[in-house]
């Protein structure tokens, strides 16, 4: 087996311009690596990178793994490839069901092909606990199973996973496969805590909480996502690495809605409830990850559920509140 304590690395990042790929991309600028980004801009914000690229220290492609042309632009002559490319938010793929299927499977494959035809072989994949579906066992293994997700993003998720898998088993690539909790911190452009803000911002007075407010799941901040990838990438050397990465803790919907309104220092803010076991269709109610199987290997994220929500809403209020 390739052994993984590089520096210098020649990478590729994909959706590098996105919210945990940007993240990425400053932690492998940091350490030496050389670094390309390929990222179409339909969610990415160049803004994230610009500093980068105007340094020299990040080439940027604009560009989409759907086409087979920038894909194998993007991975000539790179040594390994973060694939963080995707729809991000799950409740546009349910409302377009073919989102997905195109930019969570057929990317990837597009993506793999690339790297089969040109001798890429290593690849680390962003993702996500939608994987598991509605686990009857919680906290929940990476063996756990059988697998069946319940959104369109977490069947595209898991099929990505097969497809890497198998270009393993039939071509000898590498693979460190990474089951995302839910993930927040600066940068963040979707998910429950930028949608708090943004309807506060339309009506400080009141605030409609998706459900019941009683889902409850952990919340990685994404420096501790970012740290936990690039831990089991340079200490786990199996041919397949597949993790968890989250928090040993919980947080419900409600109690993040008080977290955001104390932190916009907002007064008798009332909360109105849309009912059910769920904020949205293929919504899991209740999540939360073993990290047992990475835990073995030296990594703990720095920061709890609590902890990285209210860091998570104080940069996204400063970024989209203007100041809190």
């Amino acid at each position: 087996m390739l052994q993984n304590e590089v520096l210098q690395l020649r990478c590729l990042v994909t959706g590098g311009a996105g919210f945990i790929g940007s993240h990425l991309v400053d932690a492998l600028v940091s350490r030496g690596d050389e670094v390309t980004v390929i990222d179409n801009l339909s969610s990415g914000r160049i803004e994230y990178i610009r500093e980068h690229i105007a340094s020299g220290k990040v080439k940027f492609i604009q560009g989409d793994l759907l086409n087979r042309e920038d894909a194998a632009k993007a991975v000539d002559g790179m040594e390994a490839v973060f694939h963080l490319a995707a729809n991000p938010d799950i409740r546009h793929g349910t409302a377009n069901p073919d989102v997905d299927l195109r930019q969570g499977v057929v990317a990837t494959h597009n993506l793999l092909e690339a790297m089969r035809q040109g001798n890429v072989k290593k690849i680390v994949f962003a993702s996500s606990s939608v994987v598991y579906g509605e686990a009857k066992k919680i906290p929940t293994p990476e063996d756990y199973g059988p697998l069946m997700p319940i959104s369109l993003y977490g069947a595209a998720k898991l099929g990505a996973e097969g497809f890497i898998t198998a270009y393993c088993g039939s071509y000898g690539l590498q693979a460190w496969i990474y089951r995302f909790a839910n993930v927040v911190g600066p940068r963040g452009t979707h998910g429950v805590i930028v949608d708090f803000i943004n309807k506060l911002k339309k009506n400080s007075g009141e605030l409609e909480i998706l459900g019941n407010g009683k889902q409850t799941k952990s919340y990685l901040s994404v420096e501790d996502t970012v740290g936990g990838m690039l831990h089991g990438f340079n200490h786990a050397n199996e041919q397949v690495n597949i993790f968890n990465l989250g928090t040993n803790d919980w947080i419900n919907v409600t109690r993040i809605a008080e977290i955001v309104v104390e932190e916009l220092g907002l007064r008798d803010v009332k909360f109105r409830y849309t009912g059910g076991d769920r904020g949205w269709s293929g919504d899991v109610p209740r999540m939360l990850l073993s990290t047992e199987k990475i835990g073995s290997l030296g990594w703990k994220p720095l920061h709890r559920s609590e902890d990285a929500v209210r860091r998570a809403v104080k940069a996204v209020a400063g970024e989209l509140w203007g100041g809190g």
